[in-house]
């Protein structure tokens, strides 16, 4: 070992290092470093140091003294120089800047820390993977991810995790706290990257940019999520059936489908459903609550697109008007439609059969009689179609397949349109409306049906007698007159009849059910026609016998 002679001083020099020393003691401990020695060995946990100083202090862990209090919120600490560093928390002093930005620090290690980001050195390097880290502390943690290691357990349930912020997570679920309240609204969350996010609502900040389309986001995963539409990427596959998605909420919702699993329950009626969004539009149905309500009128909705094509009866703007008759219309197409009440025109001619029409996507409809080629056949029933898509369709019906269910009543089908036309029914809502009349429907196509007695085509034609129908299936129905079939039968009596909904109500003789009740007496029908002669009673009304 060296020795040197420093402003009058001895220093003892490493000769590994360079690094000097006022007292060969100090040189002595420091050799320690290069040599792995740790001299000083914990008998209760067998941890072992190079210095004795941090031995007695480690040995205070097992002893639980803490002998050092802060004055000020009376927490102790087992170091001086612990309860040094806490005080700053108190004080606000930051004495620690970085000459680079000056960025200031209430400790020294957090400055250390900081400058790699300046230089860039990430020193910690795993030895498996090769990836490397600021901190060794984010080492360690890394490293769980190879050993499998979870040393932090929930004391409640027993479930583990890699991080002690992931247990302190996980220890809200079971506490039901929500200590991080929102300045604007007062809504409290049980995380604070949770609120960080809800404020965004507020600020309506959206710093993250598609590159592609320009829409903006205001956290950056949602812009990752959002690149996969462009990409078409979908990384997350279902192990069951192999389907992907784009999201890993929609696999955790389709993996349902494979489970069958029903967690969230109605406290009123006691019906299960897979999502909870599916119980909250259920809950509706018990409240009757209708959140959207139109500002003009006061009419209320239970969803906001149904509002939305509400207002369009209010609207004055950009409307078009019949110079005939002065009444207006939203669209320009259903002007058109309408005008033909008056012209009685029909510009639309079948090049086949010379049959004309005044709308042309009826007469796209009508034109596929006469289309010979439908390639794509059905191996079941050797069916064919026009387009595969009609054959995908249609091949549902063979497998029994209904994907789409009801988050209402659980009922599924085999369409999602169908499904939506069924939502209707529970809403109570007919978003369709006619702008002759001002007649509404559930559905569009029942809208375009119903046009058809304004512009009075009837392009269904009854080959045995010529009548002609609005509907293919009035034209249907009229059939059964003459080939006399008659296929619903009634399973109780056998009694048929040539419709279905003939039936149905047939069998109310046979359950004795009542289900058109009346408001103001209670008193209650098979039929609804019964229930409406009945309400002219009330109403001070001699119905027609």
């Amino acid at each position: 070992m060296n020795m040197l002679l420093h402003a009058g001083e001895e220093r003892h020099l490493c000769e590994i290092c360079n690094k000097s020393f006022t007292e060969k003691g100090y040189l002595k401990s420091h050799m320690l470093i290069h040599t792995g020695e740790k001299p000083y060995v914990c008998e209760i946990c067998n941890k072992s140091f190079i210095q004795n100083l941090r031995f007695k202090r480690h040995m205070l862990i097992h002893t639980g003294k803490k002998l050092h209090v802060c004055d000020v919120c009376n927490k102790s600490f087992t170091e001086k120089g612990i309860l040094n560093r806490h005080m700053l928390n108190h004080t606000g002093e930051r004495p620690h800047v970085c000459e680079i930005c000056s960025k200031s620090f209430a400790y020294k290690h957090n400055l250390k820390t900081h400058i790699l980001i300046h230089t860039g050195e990430k020193p910690h390097v795993c030895v498996i993977c090769n990836k490397s880290y600021f901190e060794k502390g984010n080492l360690s943690r890394h490293m769980r991810i190879h050993t499998g290691e979870k040393p932090h357990v929930c004391e409640v349930c027993n479930k583990s995790f890699l991080l002690w912020s992931s247990l302190k997570d996980h220890i809200l679920i079971h506490t039901g706290e929500k200590a991080h309240v929102c300045e604007m609204c007062n809504k409290s969350f049980a995380y604070k990257h949770s609120l960080k996010k809800h404020i965004l609502i507020h600020t309506g900040e959206k710093h993250h940019v598609c590159v592609i389309c320009n829409k903006s986001f205001s956290e950056k995963g949602s812009l990752n999520r959002h690149m996969r539409i462009h990409t078409g990427e979908k990384p997350h596959v279902c192990e069951v059936c192999s389907k992907s998605f784009v999201h890993r909420s929609s696999l955790k919702d389709h993996i349902l489908i494979h489970t069958g699993e029903k967690a969230h329950v109605c406290e009123m009626c006691n019906k299960s459903f897979a999502y909870k969004r599916s119980l909250k539009k259920h809950i509706l149905i018990h409240t009757g609550e209708k959140h959207h309500v139109c500002v003009v009128c006061n009419k209320s909705f239970f969803q906001k697109h149904y509002l939305n094509k509400h207002m369009l009866i209010h609207t004055t703007e950009n409307r078009y008007v019949c110079h005939i008759c002065n009444k207006s219309f939203f669209r320009k197409s259903n002007l058109s439609v309408y005008m033909l009440i008056h012209t009685g025109e029909k510009l639309y001619a079948c090049k086949e059969c010379n049959k004309s029409f005044a709308q042309k996507d009826i007469l796209n409809e009508f034109k596929l009689i006469h289309t010979i080629k439908k390639p794509h056949v059905c191996d079941t029933c050797n069916k064919s179609f026009t387009r595969k898509r009609s054959l995908k369709k249609h091949m549902l019906n063979h497998t029994g397949e209904r994907l789409h269910v009801c988050e209402i009543c659980n009922e599924s089908f085999v369409y999602k349109h169908c499904l939506n036309n069924h939502i209707l029914f529970h809403t109570g809502e007919k978003p369709y409306v006619c702008e002759v009349c001002n007649k509404s429907f559930t559905q569009k196509c029942q809208l375009r049906k119903h046009m058809f007695i304004h512009t009075g085509e009837k392009h269904h034609v009854c080959e045995v007698c010529n009548k002609s129908f609005t509907q293919i299936g009035y034209l249907r129905k009229h059939m059964f007159i003459h080939t006399g079939e008659k296929p619903h039968v009634c399973m109780v009596c056998n009694k048929s009849f040539t419709e279905k909904g003939h039936l149905r109500q047939h069998m109310f003789i046979h359950t004795g059910e009542k289900p058109y009740v009346c408001d103001i007496c209670n008193k209650s029908f098979i039929q609804k026609f019964h229930l409406k002669k009945h309400m002219l009673i009330h109403a001070g009304k001699k119905p027609h016998v």
